[in-house]
Protein backbone atom coordinates (compact mmCIF):
# COMPACT_ATOMS: atom_id res chain seq x y z
CA UNK A 1 0.00 0.00 0.00
CA UNK A 2 1.47 3.27 -0.91
CA UNK A 3 1.86 5.69 1.94
CA UNK A 4 -0.19 8.56 -0.14
CA UNK A 5 -3.24 5.34 0.58
CA UNK A 6 -2.36 5.44 3.93
CA UNK A 7 -2.58 9.35 4.57
CA UNK A 8 -5.69 9.10 2.83
CA UNK A 9 -7.13 6.44 5.32
CA UNK A 10 -5.62 8.12 7.97
CA UNK A 11 -7.89 10.74 7.10
CA UNK A 12 -11.07 8.99 6.68
CA UNK A 13 -10.74 7.45 10.32
CA UNK A 14 -10.38 10.71 11.62
CA UNK A 15 -13.13 11.78 10.16
CA UNK A 16 -15.07 8.42 11.41
CA UNK A 17 -13.70 9.67 14.75
CA UNK A 18 -14.90 13.08 14.98
CA UNK A 19 -18.47 11.72 13.44
CA UNK A 20 -18.73 9.67 17.05
CA UNK A 21 -18.08 12.60 18.47
CA UNK A 22 -14.97 11.93 20.22
CA UNK A 23 -12.63 14.70 21.25
CA UNK A 24 -10.39 16.62 18.75
CA UNK A 25 -7.81 16.54 20.26
CA UNK A 26 -7.85 12.71 20.98
CA UNK A 27 -8.95 12.08 17.78
CA UNK A 28 -6.65 13.68 15.72
CA UNK A 29 -3.72 12.22 18.28
CA UNK A 30 -5.09 8.44 17.65
CA UNK A 31 -4.43 8.89 14.07
CA UNK A 32 -0.91 10.98 13.89
CA UNK A 33 0.71 8.48 16.73
CA UNK A 34 -0.27 5.34 15.00
CA UNK A 35 0.09 6.71 11.64
CA UNK A 36 3.48 7.75 12.28
CA UNK A 37 3.78 4.42 13.77
CA UNK A 38 3.31 3.19 10.82
CA UNK A 39 4.95 4.84 8.36
CA UNK A 40 7.82 5.31 10.24
CA UNK A 41 7.84 3.19 13.99
CA UNK A 42 6.94 2.87 17.12
CA UNK A 43 9.82 4.16 18.67
CA UNK A 44 9.76 7.57 16.23
CA UNK A 45 6.33 8.28 17.28
CA UNK A 46 7.29 7.70 20.83
CA UNK A 47 10.38 9.95 20.63
CA UNK A 48 8.36 12.57 18.61
CA UNK A 49 5.48 13.05 20.92
CA UNK A 50 8.09 13.74 23.63
CA UNK A 51 10.11 16.11 21.80
CA UNK A 52 7.16 17.72 20.62
CA UNK A 53 5.41 18.36 23.71
CA UNK A 54 8.21 19.25 25.64
CA UNK A 55 8.92 21.90 22.73
CA UNK A 56 5.82 23.10 22.51
CA UNK A 57 5.54 23.36 26.51
CA UNK A 58 8.81 25.69 26.02
CA UNK A 59 8.11 28.19 22.94
CA UNK A 60 7.60 31.24 24.97
CA UNK A 61 5.23 32.74 22.37
CA UNK A 62 2.31 30.18 23.77
CA UNK A 63 2.70 32.45 27.49
CA UNK A 64 0.23 35.07 25.12
CA UNK A 65 -2.55 32.32 25.67
CA UNK A 66 -3.20 32.01 29.13
CA UNK A 67 -2.21 35.66 29.74
CA UNK A 68 -4.90 36.63 27.19
CA UNK A 69 -7.24 34.01 28.24
CA UNK A 70 -6.57 35.24 31.69
CA UNK A 71 -7.57 39.18 30.82
CA UNK A 72 -10.42 38.09 29.58
CA UNK A 73 -11.76 35.19 32.43
CA UNK A 74 -10.56 38.27 35.10
CA UNK A 75 -12.66 40.59 32.59
CA UNK A 76 -16.14 38.53 32.47
CA UNK A 77 -15.67 37.88 36.48
CA UNK A 78 -15.49 41.67 37.41
CA UNK A 79 -18.12 42.70 35.24
CA UNK A 80 -16.35 44.91 32.76
CA UNK A 81 -17.85 44.04 29.49
CA UNK A 82 -21.32 45.83 31.59
CA UNK A 83 -19.50 48.98 31.27
CA UNK A 84 -18.76 48.31 27.96
CA UNK A 85 -22.07 47.84 26.98
CA UNK A 86 -23.64 50.66 28.63
CA UNK A 87 -21.00 52.94 27.36
CA UNK A 88 -22.20 51.88 23.51
CA UNK A 89 -25.88 52.10 24.96
CA UNK A 90 -25.32 55.50 25.87
CA UNK A 91 -24.31 56.71 22.89
CA UNK A 92 -26.37 54.63 20.20
CA UNK A 93 -29.24 53.27 22.12
CA UNK A 94 -31.63 55.95 21.51
CA UNK A 95 -31.24 55.12 17.39
CA UNK A 96 -33.41 52.39 15.76
CA UNK A 97 -32.05 49.33 16.47
CA UNK A 98 -29.20 50.84 18.82
CA UNK A 99 -29.37 48.21 21.44
CA UNK A 100 -28.64 45.51 18.91
CA UNK A 101 -25.79 48.23 17.54
CA UNK A 102 -24.54 48.99 20.83
CA UNK A 103 -24.21 44.64 21.59
CA UNK A 104 -21.89 44.40 18.43
CA UNK A 105 -19.86 47.25 19.80
CA UNK A 106 -19.67 46.12 23.37
CA UNK A 107 -18.96 42.39 21.56
CA UNK A 108 -15.86 44.27 19.49
CA UNK A 109 -14.58 46.11 22.82
CA UNK A 110 -14.76 42.63 24.83
CA UNK A 111 -13.58 40.77 22.20
CA UNK A 112 -10.33 42.38 22.53
CA UNK A 113 -9.60 41.42 25.97
CA UNK A 114 -10.74 37.79 25.58
CA UNK A 115 -9.66 36.49 22.48
CA UNK A 116 -12.38 34.42 22.51
CA UNK A 117 -16.27 34.24 20.36
CA UNK A 118 -17.78 31.81 23.02
CA UNK A 119 -16.80 34.09 26.01
CA UNK A 120 -18.20 37.04 23.84
CA UNK A 121 -21.44 35.74 23.44
CA UNK A 122 -21.77 34.20 26.68
CA UNK A 123 -20.64 37.20 28.31
CA UNK A 124 -22.46 39.70 26.54
CA UNK A 125 -25.61 38.05 25.98
CA UNK A 126 -26.07 38.63 29.64
CA UNK A 127 -26.15 41.45 29.40
CA UNK A 128 -27.71 42.64 26.83
CA UNK A 129 -30.44 40.23 26.02
CA UNK A 130 -32.48 41.36 29.03
CA UNK A 131 -32.53 44.76 27.98
CA UNK A 132 -33.27 43.96 24.37
CA UNK A 133 -36.18 42.27 25.37
CA UNK A 134 -37.29 45.09 27.81
CA UNK A 135 -37.69 47.36 24.91
CA UNK A 136 -39.80 44.39 23.10
CA UNK A 137 -36.85 43.60 20.17
CA UNK A 138 -37.72 40.48 18.32
CA UNK A 139 -36.00 37.59 19.46
CA UNK A 140 -34.28 36.56 15.98
CA UNK A 141 -32.83 39.72 15.67
CA UNK A 142 -31.95 40.03 19.53
CA UNK A 143 -30.45 36.27 19.38
CA UNK A 144 -28.93 36.76 16.41
CA UNK A 145 -26.50 39.66 16.82
CA UNK A 146 -25.29 38.30 19.99
CA UNK A 147 -23.91 35.43 18.51
CA UNK A 148 -22.71 36.97 15.34
CA UNK A 149 -21.40 39.62 17.19
CA UNK A 150 -19.55 37.30 19.44
CA UNK A 151 -17.78 36.08 16.37
CA UNK A 152 -15.89 39.17 16.56
CA UNK A 153 -13.88 37.20 19.53
CA UNK A 154 -11.59 35.33 16.91
CA UNK A 155 -10.80 38.01 14.43
CA UNK A 156 -10.25 41.25 16.98
CA UNK A 157 -6.74 40.91 18.37
CA UNK A 158 -5.78 39.25 20.88
CA UNK A 159 -7.26 36.32 19.23
CA UNK A 160 -6.70 32.69 20.51
CA UNK A 161 -7.24 32.15 16.34
CA UNK A 162 -4.55 33.70 15.20
CA UNK A 163 -2.62 32.44 17.90
CA UNK A 164 -3.17 28.83 16.89
CA UNK A 165 -3.05 29.72 13.37
CA UNK A 166 0.99 31.18 14.17
CA UNK A 167 1.70 28.29 15.73
CA UNK A 168 0.95 26.00 13.27
CA UNK A 169 2.44 27.93 10.82
CA UNK A 170 5.45 29.47 12.32
CA UNK A 171 4.47 33.28 11.12
CA UNK A 172 4.37 36.45 13.28
CA UNK A 173 2.11 36.53 16.31
CA UNK A 174 2.22 40.06 16.27
CA UNK A 175 1.44 40.78 12.57
CA UNK A 176 -1.40 38.61 12.78
CA UNK A 177 -2.62 40.62 15.88
CA UNK A 178 -2.40 43.42 13.77
CA UNK A 179 -3.92 42.41 10.22
CA UNK A 180 -6.66 41.47 12.44
CA UNK A 181 -7.45 45.02 13.30
CA UNK A 182 -9.11 46.71 10.16
CA UNK A 183 -10.65 43.66 9.02
CA UNK A 184 -12.49 43.29 12.98
CA UNK A 185 -13.40 46.77 12.84
CA UNK A 186 -14.67 46.25 9.06
CA UNK A 187 -17.01 43.32 10.15
CA UNK A 188 -18.27 45.41 13.28
CA UNK A 189 -19.61 48.14 10.81
CA UNK A 190 -20.48 45.74 8.06
CA UNK A 191 -23.00 44.27 11.41
CA UNK A 192 -24.30 47.57 12.37
CA UNK A 193 -25.25 48.74 8.45
CA UNK A 194 -26.81 45.10 8.39
CA UNK A 195 -28.97 45.98 11.45
CA UNK A 196 -29.79 49.60 10.36
CA UNK A 197 -31.44 47.82 6.92
CA UNK A 198 -33.02 45.72 9.05
CA UNK A 199 -34.70 47.73 10.97
CA UNK A 200 -35.32 50.64 8.22
CA UNK A 201 -37.45 47.75 6.44
CA UNK A 202 -38.93 46.30 9.75
CA UNK A 203 -38.47 49.03 12.38
CA UNK A 204 -40.92 46.45 14.71
CA UNK A 205 -37.89 44.40 15.22
CA UNK A 206 -35.72 46.87 16.84
CA UNK A 207 -36.97 49.79 18.42
CA UNK A 208 -35.19 52.94 19.48
CA UNK A 209 -34.24 52.62 22.82
CA UNK A 210 -34.59 55.55 25.57
CA UNK A 211 -32.49 59.13 24.67
CA UNK A 212 -29.81 59.98 27.25
CA UNK A 213 -28.37 62.79 28.52
CA UNK A 214 -24.60 64.59 27.51
CA UNK A 215 -23.81 63.66 31.42
CA UNK A 216 -24.96 60.29 30.97
CA UNK A 217 -22.55 59.07 28.34
CA UNK A 218 -19.49 61.28 29.86
CA UNK A 219 -20.04 59.29 33.16
CA UNK A 220 -20.41 55.46 31.18
CA UNK A 221 -17.71 56.88 28.57
CA UNK A 222 -15.89 57.40 31.93
CA UNK A 223 -16.33 54.15 33.33
CA UNK A 224 -15.33 52.45 30.09
CA UNK A 225 -12.13 54.02 29.74
CA UNK A 226 -9.98 52.19 31.87
CA UNK A 227 -10.77 49.43 29.88
CA UNK A 228 -10.69 50.92 26.31
CA UNK A 229 -7.17 52.29 27.72
CA UNK A 230 -5.57 49.11 28.13
CA UNK A 231 -6.81 47.34 24.85
CA UNK A 232 -5.61 50.66 23.21
CA UNK A 233 -1.93 50.16 25.18
CA UNK A 234 -1.69 46.53 24.38
CA UNK A 235 -2.60 46.92 20.69
CA UNK A 236 -0.53 50.21 19.91
CA UNK A 237 2.26 48.59 22.14
CA UNK A 238 2.18 46.01 19.83
CA UNK A 239 2.21 48.09 16.65
CA UNK A 240 4.72 50.50 17.46
CA UNK A 241 7.35 48.21 18.82
CA UNK A 242 7.00 48.79 22.67
CA UNK A 243 5.97 45.70 23.56
CA UNK A 244 5.97 41.97 21.99
CA UNK A 245 2.88 40.07 21.75
CA UNK A 246 4.30 38.17 25.04
CA UNK A 247 5.10 41.38 26.56
CA UNK A 248 1.62 42.88 25.71
CA UNK A 249 -0.25 40.10 27.16
CA UNK A 250 1.27 40.50 30.16
CA UNK A 251 1.11 44.00 30.39
CA UNK A 252 -2.51 43.94 29.31
CA UNK A 253 -3.83 40.95 32.04
CA UNK A 254 -2.09 42.41 34.81
CA UNK A 255 -3.91 46.05 34.10
CA UNK A 256 -6.76 44.46 34.17
CA UNK A 257 -6.15 42.64 37.16
CA UNK A 258 -5.57 45.81 38.83
CA UNK A 259 -8.35 47.30 37.37
CA UNK A 260 -10.51 44.85 38.79
CA UNK A 261 -8.62 45.20 42.65
CA UNK A 262 -8.82 48.88 42.76
CA UNK A 263 -12.55 48.55 41.92
CA UNK A 264 -13.04 46.52 44.35
CA UNK A 265 -15.03 43.48 41.73
CA UNK A 266 -11.96 41.44 41.59
CA UNK A 267 -11.73 39.05 45.07
CA UNK A 268 -9.60 36.30 45.96
CA UNK A 269 -12.79 34.27 44.68
CA UNK A 270 -13.14 35.79 41.56
CA UNK A 271 -9.49 35.62 40.64
CA UNK A 272 -9.20 31.96 41.54
CA UNK A 273 -12.52 31.23 39.80
CA UNK A 274 -10.65 33.10 36.56
CA UNK A 275 -7.63 31.57 36.92
CA UNK A 276 -9.14 28.09 37.20
CA UNK A 277 -11.24 28.43 33.87
CA UNK A 278 -8.32 30.00 32.37
CA UNK A 279 -5.52 26.87 33.16
CA UNK A 280 -8.65 24.96 31.84
CA UNK A 281 -9.16 26.40 28.65
CA UNK A 282 -5.01 26.69 28.37
CA UNK A 283 -4.78 22.70 28.87
CA UNK A 284 -7.03 22.37 26.40
CA UNK A 285 -5.42 24.35 23.60
CA UNK A 286 -2.08 22.57 24.40
CA UNK A 287 -3.42 18.81 23.87
CA UNK A 288 -4.94 20.40 20.50
CA UNK A 289 -1.55 21.41 19.46
CA UNK A 290 0.39 18.90 20.71
CA UNK A 291 -2.46 16.53 18.40
CA UNK A 292 -1.50 18.94 15.58
CA UNK A 293 1.82 18.06 15.66
CA UNK A 294 1.75 14.36 15.66
CA UNK A 295 -0.87 14.45 12.71
CA UNK A 296 1.26 17.48 10.46
CA UNK A 297 4.61 14.81 10.97
CA UNK A 298 1.87 11.44 9.53
CA UNK A 299 0.61 14.07 6.48
CA UNK A 300 4.34 14.78 6.00
CA UNK A 301 5.21 11.46 5.73
CA UNK A 302 2.22 10.05 3.68
CA UNK A 303 3.44 12.98 1.19
CA UNK A 304 -0.45 14.12 1.08
CA UNK A 305 0.26 17.58 0.90
CA UNK A 306 2.94 17.38 -1.79
CA UNK A 307 0.28 15.24 -3.68
CA UNK A 308 -2.13 18.01 -3.64
CA UNK A 309 0.32 20.23 -4.73
CA UNK A 310 1.71 18.42 -7.47
CA UNK A 311 -2.61 17.50 -8.53
CA UNK A 312 -3.42 21.53 -8.34
CA UNK A 313 -0.32 21.97 -10.67
CA UNK A 314 -1.22 19.84 -13.31
CA UNK A 315 -4.93 20.91 -13.19
CA UNK A 316 -4.11 24.25 -14.10
CA UNK A 317 -6.33 25.98 -11.65
CA UNK A 318 -5.33 30.31 -10.97
CA UNK A 319 -4.09 30.89 -7.14
CA UNK A 320 -7.39 33.21 -7.06
CA UNK A 321 -9.17 29.53 -7.85
CA UNK A 322 -7.13 27.70 -5.67
CA UNK A 323 -8.03 30.15 -2.64
CA UNK A 324 -11.44 29.96 -3.64
CA UNK A 325 -11.94 26.32 -3.44
CA UNK A 326 -10.17 26.52 0.03
CA UNK A 327 -11.99 29.06 1.64
CA UNK A 328 -15.40 26.84 0.28
CA UNK A 329 -13.40 23.69 2.09
CA UNK A 330 -13.84 25.96 5.29
CA UNK A 331 -17.20 27.13 4.53
CA UNK A 332 -18.76 23.25 4.33
CA UNK A 333 -16.38 22.02 7.16
CA UNK A 334 -17.33 25.14 9.27
CA UNK A 335 -21.29 23.57 8.85
CA UNK A 336 -19.92 20.24 10.52
CA UNK A 337 -16.64 20.86 12.59
CA UNK A 338 -15.68 22.96 15.41
CA UNK A 339 -13.50 26.25 14.51
CA UNK A 340 -9.87 25.31 15.98
CA UNK A 341 -10.51 21.48 14.81
CA UNK A 342 -11.09 22.74 10.92
CA UNK A 343 -7.76 24.90 11.28
CA UNK A 344 -5.79 22.21 13.07
CA UNK A 345 -6.73 19.60 10.29
CA UNK A 346 -6.81 21.46 7.46
CA UNK A 347 -2.91 23.84 7.91
CA UNK A 348 -0.93 20.43 7.44
CA UNK A 349 -2.23 19.95 4.25
CA UNK A 350 -3.46 23.46 2.53
CA UNK A 351 -0.53 25.71 4.10
CA UNK A 352 2.23 23.90 1.64
CA UNK A 353 -0.13 24.35 -1.34
CA UNK A 354 -0.09 28.76 0.00
CA UNK A 355 3.48 28.71 0.10
CA UNK A 356 3.71 26.95 -2.86
CA UNK A 357 1.56 29.77 -4.54
CA UNK A 358 3.09 32.52 -3.44
CA UNK A 359 0.16 33.15 -0.92
CA UNK A 360 0.54 36.01 1.81
CA UNK A 361 0.71 33.61 4.55
CA UNK A 362 -0.90 36.66 7.16
CA UNK A 363 -3.50 37.63 4.26
CA UNK A 364 -4.64 33.91 4.58
CA UNK A 365 -4.46 33.86 8.17
CA UNK A 366 -7.26 36.36 8.63
CA UNK A 367 -9.48 34.63 5.53
CA UNK A 368 -9.13 31.53 7.36
CA UNK A 369 -10.14 33.15 10.84
CA UNK A 370 -13.11 34.79 9.41
CA UNK A 371 -14.84 31.64 7.61
CA UNK A 372 -13.94 30.01 11.06
CA UNK A 373 -15.94 32.68 12.29
CA UNK A 374 -18.81 32.04 9.95
CA UNK A 375 -18.64 28.41 10.89
CA UNK A 376 -19.71 29.57 14.63
CA UNK A 377 -23.30 30.45 13.22
CA UNK A 378 -23.28 28.11 10.74
CA UNK A 379 -26.17 25.55 10.80
CA UNK A 380 -26.55 22.55 12.41
CA UNK A 381 -23.05 23.05 14.62
CA UNK A 382 -23.57 26.76 15.21
CA UNK A 383 -21.12 26.35 18.53
CA UNK A 384 -22.35 30.60 19.45
CA UNK A 385 -25.92 30.15 18.36
CA UNK A 386 -25.82 27.09 20.99
CA UNK A 387 -24.18 29.30 23.07
CA UNK A 388 -27.01 32.13 23.06
CA UNK A 389 -29.66 29.41 23.41
CA UNK A 390 -28.12 28.53 27.22
CA UNK A 391 -28.87 32.34 27.85
CA UNK A 392 -32.03 32.53 26.04
CA UNK A 393 -34.08 29.10 26.44
CA UNK A 394 -37.16 30.39 25.96
CA UNK A 395 -36.10 31.10 21.81
CA UNK A 396 -35.89 28.06 19.84
CA UNK A 397 -33.52 27.45 17.27
CA UNK A 398 -35.35 27.69 14.37
CA UNK A 399 -35.45 31.31 15.05
CA UNK A 400 -31.80 31.96 16.55
CA UNK A 401 -30.56 30.87 12.67
CA UNK A 402 -32.79 32.44 10.94
CA UNK A 403 -31.76 35.36 13.05
CA UNK A 404 -28.27 35.12 12.54
CA UNK A 405 -28.28 34.57 8.47
CA UNK A 406 -28.36 38.10 7.89
CA UNK A 407 -25.12 38.87 9.85
CA UNK A 408 -24.12 35.47 7.82
CA UNK A 409 -24.48 37.14 4.77
CA UNK A 410 -22.52 39.76 6.07
CA UNK A 411 -19.59 38.22 6.59
CA UNK A 412 -19.83 37.28 3.32
CA UNK A 413 -19.49 39.99 1.85
CA UNK A 414 -16.81 40.70 3.89
CA UNK A 415 -15.02 37.83 3.16
CA UNK A 416 -15.15 38.31 -0.51
CA UNK A 417 -14.07 42.52 -0.02
CA UNK A 418 -10.83 40.79 2.24
CA UNK A 419 -10.27 38.40 -1.24
CA UNK A 420 -10.51 41.52 -3.51
CA UNK A 421 -8.14 44.17 -1.12
CA UNK A 422 -5.97 42.43 0.74
CA UNK A 423 -4.40 45.32 1.58
CA UNK A 424 -7.24 46.01 4.61
CA UNK A 425 -5.65 43.10 6.09
CA UNK A 426 -1.97 43.43 5.98
CA UNK A 427 -1.24 47.62 5.92
CA UNK A 428 -0.93 47.45 9.60
CA UNK A 429 1.45 44.61 9.92
CA UNK A 430 3.55 46.21 6.72
CA UNK A 431 4.17 49.70 8.85
CA UNK A 432 4.29 48.42 12.15
CA UNK A 433 7.65 49.48 13.77
CA UNK A 434 10.19 46.54 14.64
Amino acid sequence: MSVEMIGLLGLVALFVLLGLRIPVAFAMFTVGFIGNMILNSPQAAMSQLASDSFSLAATVELVVVPLFILMGNVATETGMSRKLYDAAYAWIGSIRGGLASATVVACGGFAALSGSSVASALTIGRVSLSEMERFKYDNRLSTGVVAAGGTLGILIPPSTGFVIYALLTQQSIGRLFLAGVLPGLLLLSMFILTILVITWFKPEMGPKGPKTTLSDKMRSTGGATPILLVIVLTIGGIYTGIFSPVEASAVGAGLIILIGALSGKLTLKTFWKAAQDSVVTTATVMLILISAYMIKTFLALSHIPQWLGGFLETADISTLGVLSIMLLIYLILGCFLEGFAMMVLSMPIFFPVVQQLGIDPIWFGVLVVLTLEMGLISPPVGLNVFIVKSVAPNVSLGRMFRGVAPFWLAMFITLIILVAFPQISLILPDTMIN
